[in-house]
């Protein structure tokens, strides 16, 4: 590892985040190096990081240190994490240190990408939990608040627009300790959790992006198309394989309309209609619009709701009072079937189920399972230790960065 990567230009692009008077500040590779040790060996805090970086010779060898070199108080990993590291996005850029140095010896060369999710717990007691205004009232009655209170209370007032995604309920339960984390029910019993994504290469798994987000299951998609469109290392995929929770009629179109073919089961809910004809019974007329029913009555068009995105199509009642097939259509006065607007999306990668390349793009999606497998197994990240959705990220970006590193040794000869 230590002959493949290079980490010594850091110090050039924090150099603005130093002083130049004072007493000599930490290394900051020293410091880089030493997080990776933690992330490599599943090192949980960083208590016992100092104290194994103290008594290990080889990580001792890794952060150049040599024997006699003192090894950083605990104390100032906090400082800065919280500090200076936070305002400068520096895991970002070691991440995209380490992609750069796979792209170089060829490990990303695949034309196909891999996406998709999983949930980690936050630092947050599950007990200390409360309705949004409850919590707030907490928070006001205490003599301060917390950092990550801040930082979730400043971003409710930066945040004027409206979040990227599909719009949702306020939350039902706000943590007191983490408030930007989302409860989840995903792994069993609730807590509160973020979502790491991953957008991955399919030729050898590197992770080509991160992206950390609350644990909803809709920001899974917009976590996908920022990765996609942020083209790290000058990655861009022609096709994209993923699980159901991504065939969104709208995520499907946005795949489409630039040129990238989604391999991902369409999310499909027509044949939920109670035992009665399912839409497959009504024949569609696109020219004119409308929906033929098995008697030959056609439904018109009645609505567009913009934010659903879906289309409704009704018959009259004069039309299905005397229906002989009404008790197995519809107990209502008259029956309405819905279309979304990305129904020929949905339909072309419908049809793109049957094909080998389907078949082939589902196959290597359990590359990217197998990353989740490792990183909650052997690097044992299943609790964040840092709180709030930079930290959230931070670690997320570090526990990346040490999986491209090992898949980068096993894979380039030394």
């Amino acid at each position: 590892m230590d002959q493949l990567v290079d980490f010594s230009g850091l110090r050039t692009k924090l150099a603005a985040l130093y002083s130049h008077t004072g007493r000599p500040s930490v290394d900051p590779e020293l410091m880089i190096r030493m997080l990776l040790v933690g992330y490599l060996y599943g090192i949980g805090s960083e208590t016992r990081l100092c104290e194994e970086v103290h008594l290990n010779l080889a990580y001792r060898w890794f952060c150049r240190l040599g024997l006699e070199g003192a090894v950083p108080e605990r104390s100032t990993f906090s400082k800065n994490r919280h500090g200076r590291f936070a305002d400068g996005d520096v895991m970002r850029r070691v991440f995209d240190l380490v992609v750069g140095v796979c792209a170089g010896n060829g490990l990303i060369g695949g034309t196909g990408a891999l996406v998709d999710g999983s949930t980690v717990h936050a630092d947050a007691n599950r007990a200390r939990k409360d309705a949004p205004a409850q919590v707030e009232a907490t928070w006001a009655a205490n003599d301060g608040i917390s950092r990550p209170v801040q930082d979730y209370l400043d971003s409710l007032e930066d945040n004027a627009a409206p979040a990227p995604g599909p719009k949702h309920k306020p939350p039902k339960y706000l943590s007191e300790t983490d408030p930007q984390s989302a409860w989840s029910l995903k792994d069993g019993p609730g807590r509160f959790s973020y979502e790491v994504n991953y957008l991955a290469d399919d030729k050898h798994a590197i992770i080509v992006d991160v992206e950390g987000t609350p644990a909803r299951l809709s920001q899974e998609i917009v976590a996908a198309k920022a990765m996609l469109e942020r083209k790290v290392a000058g990655y861009d995929p022609k096709t994209i394989a993923a699980d159901k929770s991504y065939g969104t009629g709208p995520f499907l179109s946005w795949l489409l309309e630039r040129k990238i073919t989604p391999y991902i089961p369409v999310l499909d809910r027509k044949a939920q209609t109670y035992g009665k004809f399912t839409r497959d019974a009504f024949e569609y007329d696109a020219a004119n619009d409308l929906y033929i029913c098995p008697q030959g009555h056609q439904l018109a068009l009645k609505s567009i709701d913009e934010n659903t995105r879906v289309k409704r199509y009704k018959a009259t009642p004069s039309q299905c009072r005397g229906c002989p097939l009404k008790s197995q259509c519809t107990d209502a006065p008259s029956r309405a079937v819905m279309r979304l607007m990305d129904e020929e999306a949905r339909q072309t990668v419908r049809d793109l189920a049957d094909t080998k390349a389907f078949q082939v793009a589902r196959t290597r999606r359990k590359k990217i399972e197998m990353l989740f497998a490792h990183l909650k197994r052997w690097q044992k990240l299943t609790r964040l230790r840092l709180r709030g959705l930079s930290g959230a990220k931070e670690e997320f970006l570090l526990a990346a960065t040490a999986q491209n590193l090992k898949r980068l040794v096993k894979l380039v000869p030394t």
